[in-house]
């Protein structure tokens, strides 16, 4: 291998992607709208949920309790009813997603020690808002009947709770990271894959054909300036991810960089060998698409728990290497990881390299087909 031929057709590939705007508004716009949009769109976070009150007892300790809900940050008080139907109109028409009946006997009760219920309604046409809207009700009712009952209140067990990695539970802290995974694994594809299939469109192909470079000075030749695009594009997400979205960043800059370069250089690969395979460009970006965005959305980890999958898929995840990627970000950004933790992540990575990238070469032939 000769780095004279490889250094040319890395200056050529440069020349080709500076002298094309869909190719540089893909190379280094993409990965920032993916990220804001992403970023800003999803989340977990259950916050101001639109609730409406229906006060029968209309005391003090009816007050108060509506208060705690208020001033929770979680419970957006839009409305008090007047009576029962209005609860199912408001409901129906979307205009709240909780409802509170508070009984007319709330304050007797209360202060004659008896058991106390209220009536909450909880929209479940979104199940994973329905179920953490539960457990805050639960919780400011049981703070609520502990600050009245005083030391009688008090249980044998007292369980304290320290949450480690992300001690605020924000969902942004483990979507963010993840997502530099997912996008990263769709752009890098996505760039390589037009490649080959741009230099066959073009009639060029059968140029390179002539010329005496071998199919691994060609490949690397043209992985070469997309890997830099990726490195760039990936120290872009990890400004934005710390500064933008005020994600900590405990674990080693420069593990993350060396990680990451190891994943795109096999996504790179990967995206070369798609290009072989397809022959064109739509079909090659087509390709891509459907084999890394995804996979790496919905198989990865990055949302979903590997473990909650059906065993079938949780097999298939095992060849995915956004899985691991998803690990190494999520470790090195919210656990501060170190090489030693991340070890079996890193071979698999370089395997997962090494193994498209004799692929490739071995797919595609310096023939006119």
């Amino acid at each position: 291998m000769r780095i004279l031929r490889v250094r040319a057709i890395a200056r050529k590939e440069f020349i080709q992607v500076w002298r094309d705007p869909f190719s540089l508004a893909m190379a280094f716009l993409m990965p920032v709208i993916l990220l804001i949009i992403f970023g800003y769109a999803i989340t977990l976070d259950v916050e101001n949920l639109s609730t409406i009150v229906y006060d029968q007892d209309r005391s003090s300790l009816s007050r108060d309790l509506i208060s705690r809900f208020r001033e929770s940050g979680y419970f957006s008080i839009v409305e008090a009813v007047e009576k029962p139907e209005d609860i199912d109109l408001r409901l129906d028409g979307g205009k709240a997603r909780v409802s509170i009946w508070i009984p007319e006997d709330f304050s007797r009760k209360v202060r004659m020690g008896r058991p106390v219920q209220l009536q909450v309604i909880v929209d479940g046409s979104d199940s994973n808002t329905a179920t953490i809207a539960q457990g805050y009700v639960a919780a400011i009712g049981e703070r609520f009947g502990q600050s009245l009952a005083g030391d009688r209140g008090r249980v044998s067990i007292d369980a304290r709770i320290r949450v480690w990695y992300n001690p605020e539970l924000k969902s942004k802290n483990f979507i963010v990271p993840g997502l530099i995974a997912v996008i990263m694994a769709v752009v890098v594809a996505l760039l390589s894959s037009l490649t080959i299939a741009r230099e066959w469109e073009r009639g060029t192909m059968e140029q390179l054909i002539s010329t005496p470079v071998k199919t691994p000075e060609l490949i690397l030749g043209k992985l070469i300036p997309y890997f830099l695009i990726g490195l760039v594009d990936t120290a872009v997400s990890v400004a934005m991810t710390v500064w933008v979205f005020q994600v900590p960043l405990r674990g080693s800059v420069l593990l993350l960089f060396g990680l990451s370069g190891v994943f795109l250089f096999g996504g790179l690969c990967q995206g070369i060998l798609i290009s072989t395979i397809a022959g064109t460009q739509i079909l090659a970006s087509q390709m891509a698409m459907l084999s890394t965005f995804l996979p790496a959305l919905l198989l990865s980890g990055f949302m979903f728990a590997i473990a909650n999958m059906p065993e079938p898929l949780q097999i298939i995840t095992y060849v995915l290497p956004a899985r691991y990627f998803v690990s190494v970000v999520k470790g090195i950004f919210l656990k501060g990881s170190g090489l030693g933790m991340l070890t079996l992540e890193a071979v698999f990575l370089i395997l997962f390299g090494v193994v498209l990238f004799a692929a490739a070469n071995r797919k595609f032939k310096k023939r006119i087909p």
